[in-house]
């Protein structure tokens, strides 16, 4: 009897090969062909799937946005769930923020394939729908974070976007930051500068 083939786990597996060669060799060598070598596929298989190199990487941005924003959503509602200016407020907060950086493999491996994608939508407009989708879903989520922390909702709307484009800002600038230099930037010193920045917000103290 013929092996009955799962079609969204094959497709996963195929997206974790694009993910892992994007993590150890860059956006440039996701081919169908170097796809299908990663995955132990034909490369006819992997067409099955997916019928171009662009398909394949606007669906494999699609997932790590889906994947990074699903993260970021079910933290904001531990944040939600617990008093303002409490200890459990304030880890919960860092442990949001935390979801945006390589602070373990596999944040690592989807923030590096994140900014790959990102970066790439500059130059190859197959990939803006995605990129814009991916600001507006992350945006979203840090403009409600700043409502939040911000005391009495913020003085302005205009500062209100201010400070959430800052912390936006901080946030990319932490991630490229950790990935490229890990054994400078490390877990420890991203929780030192995000402490230090939601200190201006007027919630979270400096120091630990």
């Amino acid at each position: 009897m013929p092996k009955i083939v799962d079609a969204v786990a094959r497709r996963q597996d195929v997206v974790d090969a694009v993910f892992r060669i994007i993590a150890s060799d860059g956006l440039e060598r996701a081919s169908l062909r170097e796809v299908a070598e990663e995955a132990n596929l034909a490369v006819g298989s992997v067409r099955h799937y997916f019928a171009s190199s662009d398909d394949l990487l606007v669906h494999s941005f699609a997932v790590v946005i889906d994947r990074i924003v699903g993260r970021l959503e079910d933290a904001f509602s531990t944040v939600e769930s617990v008093e303002p200016g409490t200890t459990e407020h304030d880890h919960a907060v860092l442990t949001l923020l935390g979801q945006f950086l390589p602070l373990d493999e596999e944040l690592a491996v989807d923030a590096c394939v994140w900014m790959a994608f990102r970066q790439a939508a500059r130059i190859k407009p197959v990939l803006a729908e995605e990129a814009g989708r991916s600001h507006r879903a992350v945006a979203a989520v840090v403009g409600r974070l700043v409502m939040r922390l911000m005391p009495d909702g913020g003085t302005s709307q205009e500062r209100l976007v201010t400070e959430a484009e800052r912390l936006l800002a901080t946030m990319d600038g932490l991630c490229m930051h950790a990935l490229l230099q890990p054994e400078w930037m490390t877990a420890e010193g991203c929780g030192d500068v995000l402490q230090a920045h939601l200190a201006t917000l007027g919630r979270l103290p400096t120091n630990r």
